[in-house]
């Protein structure tokens, strides 16, 4: 039977726009036109992307690819769902305009993920229970602001840096949130680095709320290395934290399966940010394509 998935790719293989020390001077269209060329049959965005709809589309049909999602930094642990409904107009339009069934929600209050001499491990988190009820009912609010005015929902992105990055955190972000409204962006990578040496148990306990899912790989010792010497989430990116499916320990042929077998449907994204000056763009986003696609080819037979 026919796993009706998608296999896309985001930019960060070749750019990435926290750090545009790496792969900062590559254009758009080099990674729009390689990926294209792999096989991807879609892209998140990134900085480099037209910022108005038609323009995004424009660039996206003249490669043959799909708007998977794009990043959408917010603000909700620390303002109002009135001022969030305000700043995430232009980019609700865009991903409206060209498609896209959900937005990567990474929450930006407070984070060091962009910080690069700021260690991983000074993170903010909510000081009570109070709090994360208020937070929740926020991100409540906001899910279905969306859902209503763009028809996109919200896929909250668990993060290094930020309020949401251990697997205790999901949890409560999971118990706390409607599971109308809020939904999760799974990312192996992350959920790794979090504390979940085993990705598919927090995958499997949030099976029913996953409706985006990050594949990324994962350097076991160079983890342990950034949580002993203290490293920041950039310093870690740099030293190769991350890579793509296929190159380090996560058992792929287990997480697509646990996601054909709960019935997800949608995109699988290549999303792992290194340095592409030691990890070359297209051998390895062409590692983690083939990768991926071969797992879901025989899942599909």
């Amino acid at each position: 039977m026919t796993w009706n998935v998608r296999i896309g790719i985001n930019p960060i293989s070749w750019m990435n726009d926290d750090l545009p020390a790496l792969g900062g001077e590559t254009p758009l269209e080099t990674a729009l036109s390689e990926g294209a060329e792999i096989g991807y049959e879609g892209f998140e965005l990134g900085n480099k992307f037209p910022k108005d709809g038609p323009g995004l589309k424009a660039k996206l049909d003249e490669f043959g690819v799909a708007c998977v999602s794009g990043w959408y930094s917010g603000f909700l642990a620390e303002d109002t769902v009135e001022a969030e409904v305000a700043r995430c107009v232009a980019h609700m339009e865009k991903l409206q305009y060209n498609g896209a069934k959900v937005v990567v929600y990474g929450e930006c209050a407070g984070t060091v993920q962009g910080q690069i001499d700021t260690p991983v491990g000074k993170r903010p988190t909510f000081r009570d229970a109070a709090a994360w009820q208020a937070y929740a009912e926020r991100l409540n609010a906001f899910g279905q602001h969306l859902i209503d005015t763009y028809g996109i929902r919200l896929a909250y992105h668990h993060h290094m840096g930020a309020y949401v990055e251990s697997p205790a955190d999901i949890d409560q972000l999971m118990a706390l949130t409607d599971p109308a409204k809020v939904f999760l962006l799974y990312d192996t990578g992350h959920a790794y680095f979090g504390g979940a040496t085993d990705p598919l148990v927090p995958l499997k306990k949030h099976l029913a709320r996953v409706v985006h899912v990050h594949c990324k790989d994962v350097r076991p010792a160079v983890i342990t290395q950034a949580r002993n010497d203290g490293w920041s989430f950039l310093h870690g990116v740099i030293n190769g934290t991350f890579t793509v499916p296929g190159d380090g320990v996560i058992d792929y042929d287990a997480v697509l399966t646990t996601l054909k077998e709960a019935g997800y449907e949608g995109w699988l994204v290549v999303e792992a940010e290194q340095d592409p000056a030691v990890a070359p763009s297209y051998a390895y986003a062409k590692k983690g394509h083939d990768t991926l696609r071969a797992i879901v080819d025989r899942l599909s037979a």
